[in-house]
């Protein structure tokens, strides 16, 4: 490891670092625009300048200039401070005075950066150049006059989304960043350049003009429109959730996250479900807490133990062990939460999880998808998969095709290839220091988890410190069930040939409600979405971003929200409606506050009371006589914009649907 000096301080720093990355881990703070630590190094806006000897007697730009041994870093010379000036003198030349009516306006880098390194004055009296406005689709607003070129979105949609959708054209000062042909940028990623420009030339289209910073309240939560858990920071101006932005976490999203993680939060004030309704004479009509209690308590009179729970796909791990604790104390056992009909063994969670973990996928050398179309199903896994092919993995997927991000090669839709693998994906497999198979939730739906199972001897998926055998799931509250053991071994056929008087909908909007037309049905949520339409009874519930709650990803990692805002007008904590619903059939739950619900959960299940990856133990041996059969005609996800109640309330979502997958074209109003 070289020895460097910085600024009189001797450091030892890794073999391979900058002069840059030197200078931090010094504890120095060195502008830049056109650096990232998680893209390529570009070299463009020379505000990293400092000074080293021994080198030309020059400033020079540390993001570019590897460490090396010997070297004497200063970066608060009378040199490098006149050289900085310069620099953010020359980056201000053509930047417009827009910083009042600004989006970007208090968390602006070239503010920060003009005001602690820049001159007190501008001495340029030329004209400013501008540039025609480009259009980059319904998410990201663009006023390229303010662009420094520093190129991260470039790089971003290049390196991290793999869709090489922006770029430069022209050169000196006639150079644009724009879109190809100034179409949409089309992928679910494409606003992540609104984090990483530096300036206000990339902004958030949906959020123009709505806030400034320092007048929203910042609360830390997970993003429940899939499986991953993307850690997200809810900004919340009075009642209402203004914007979702990407937390940093290594383990999980990185700071990247899915354009409906980002803008589905829209729909959080649209169709809400604000007041109980029952269904009289066979319309929806308004009603009070106490009728409805009653009529469900009715319902239940004769055979209290005549009644069933379905979970939704947005559920916390607390509102469903506050159901299955109602459930059991009427005497049932019904509750389920694969509300779409799949039924798997769920006796060993480790068969039914992602157990490389995110970041370790990315060390993987040979791959095999089976029934998962990753880009809508886990947009940031796909980053991570990315990762794994740049650094020489082989992919192999068995499905339908989609347009991957890598080259991978597709084998076919015949789920059949499990039981007699070919022999040039053997090869690879046998012969990868590292391999993986990732399950989807199509193959899952066909019962293809025995025979993956077989594949774990058969390629060696086990090693030391590696176990490859993955299971991609697309609910977020799908691991928190399973945890919880709220499934029956039937899935939802159990509960159809139960026939419950009562039937619980949390929040279920993806089932098949035919089969329920003899039973009472209440559903439990916060959108009138399909759901809602079946039910005969209402009761308006919370959103992920309006209680506390405890998530679990796909990965088996144990995460906690917080509570954001309250909910709209009569809407409660689902978990305080089960409560109410508890007394009202004369049932005891055993808890009384969120605090109760929580420590008695987490005494029935103690993985949920620590945060990080839970041990589900190792693999099952597998079913010799398991053998994989059908064929995997298309994916769960068909639209990836619309995949739960929150994202289709959200105008945003819609437009992205109809702008960006078919094709419509959006007026606008003055259209």
């Amino acid at each position: 490891m070289p020895k460097v000096t910085v600024d009189g301080q001797e450091i030892e720093v890794p073999a391979g670092a900058t002069v840059l990355q030197a200078c931090e881990l010094a504890g120095k703070e060195i502008p830049r625009f056109c650096y990232h630590e998680r893209l390529s190094i570009a070299g463009n806006c020379r505000m990293c300048l400092v000074e080293v000897k021994p080198g030309p007697p020059k400033p020079q730009a540390s993001c570019a200039l590897p460490a090396a041994e010997g070297q004497e870093i200063r970066t608060d010379s009378p040199m490098v401070k006149k050289a900085r000036e310069g620099v953010m003198e020359f980056l201000l030349i053509n930047h417009p005075l827009d910083c009042p009516i600004c989006d970007q306006g208090g968390e602006c880098d070239l503010q920060d950066q003009a005001v602690a390194y820049g001159r007190g004055g501008s001495r340029t009296r030329e004209n400013k150049r501008a540039v025609t406005e480009k259009y980059m689709g319904p998410l990201i607003k663009t006023i390229m006059t303010r662009c420094i070129h520093c190129t991260r979105c470039v790089r971003f949609s290049e390196e991290i989304a793999g869709v090489d959708e922006i770029g430069a054209i022209g050169r000196g000062e006639d150079m644009q960043i724009t879109t190809y042909l100034e179409q949409a940028a089309a992928h679910e990623l494409s606003a992540n350049v609104i984090d990483l420009c530096p300036v206000g030339a990339l902004t958030s289209r949906p959020y123009a003009f709505e806030a400034r910073p320092w007048e929203l309240k910042k609360t830390l939560s997970i993003d429940v429109s899939d499986a991953v858990g993307a850690n997200i920071t809810l900004h919340s101006k009075g009642r209402e959730v203004m914007r979702a932005l990407p937390r940093i976490n290594d383990d999980v999203n990185e700071e990247w996250l899915s354009d409906k993680g980002r803008y589905q939060v829209d729909g959080l004030t649209r169709r809400r479900l604000d007041r109980v309704w029952v269904r009289r004479d066979g319309k929806l009509q308004p009603a009070d807490w106490n009728e409805a209690f009653g009529m469900i308590a009715g319902a239940l009179q004769d055979d209290k133990s005549s009644i069933a729970a379905v979970a939704g796909d947005l559920l916390d791990a607390e509102t469903m062990f506050a159901a299955k604790s109602l459930v059991n104390a009427c005497g049932s056992h019904l509750t389920e939460a694969r509300q779409t009909g799949m039924t798997y063994d769920v006796s060993n969670l480790a068969a039914v999880n992602f157990n490389s973990t995110f970041a370790g996928i990315e060390t993987a050398d040979a791959i095999l998808i089976v029934g998962s179309h990753v880009r809508w199903e886990a947009a940031l896994l796909n980053v991570r998969l990315r990762k794994a092919v740049k650094a020489g993995a082989k992919v192999y997927i068995v499905g339908p095709e989609w347009e991957t991000t890598f080259p991978a090669t597709f084998l076919g839709s015949d789920l059949k290839l499990l039981n007699r693998v070919p022999k040039e994906l053997g090869d690879v497999m046998k012969s990868a220091k590292r391999p993986a198979v990732i399950l989807g939730a199509a193959a899952l739906a066909k019962g293809a988890l025995g025979a993956a199972l077989k594949l774990v001897d058969k390629f060696g998926l086990v090693r030391d410190d590696w176990n490859g055998f993955n299971v991609l799931h697309i609910s977020a509250a799908r691991m928190a069930s399973l945890m919880l053991d709220f499934t029956v071994p039937g899935g939802m056929g159990d509960i159809v040939k139960a026939a419950p008087k009562v039937l619980l909908s949390l929040g279920a909007d993806e089932m098949d409600y035919g089969a329920f037309a003899s039973s009472l049905k209440v559903y439990i949520g916060h959108h009138g979405d399909k759901g809602a339409h079946h039910a005969d009874i209402i009761l308006p519930g919370a959103s992920y971003a309006e209680k506390d709650g405890t998530y679990v990803n796909t990965e088996g990692r144990v995460q906690f929200a917080e509570k954001a805002v309250f909910a709209p007008d009569d809407a409660r904590e689902d978990w305080t409606i089960l409560r109410a619903l508890a007394d009202a059939l004369g049932v005891t739950v055993g808890y009384d506050s969120f605090a109760e619900l929580q420590a008695k959960m987490i005494a029935a299940v103690p993985a949920l009371g620590e945060e990080g990856l839970a041990d589900y133990g190792t693999l099952p041996k597998a079913d010799a006589s398991a053998k994989a059969d059908g064929e995997i005609t298309g994916y769960p996800i068909k639209d990836f914009y619309l995949t739960n109640s929150i994202a289709r309330a959200s105008g945003v979502m819609q437009r992205c649907s109809d702008e960006l997958l078919h094709g419509s074209v959006v007026k606008e109003a003055a259209e």
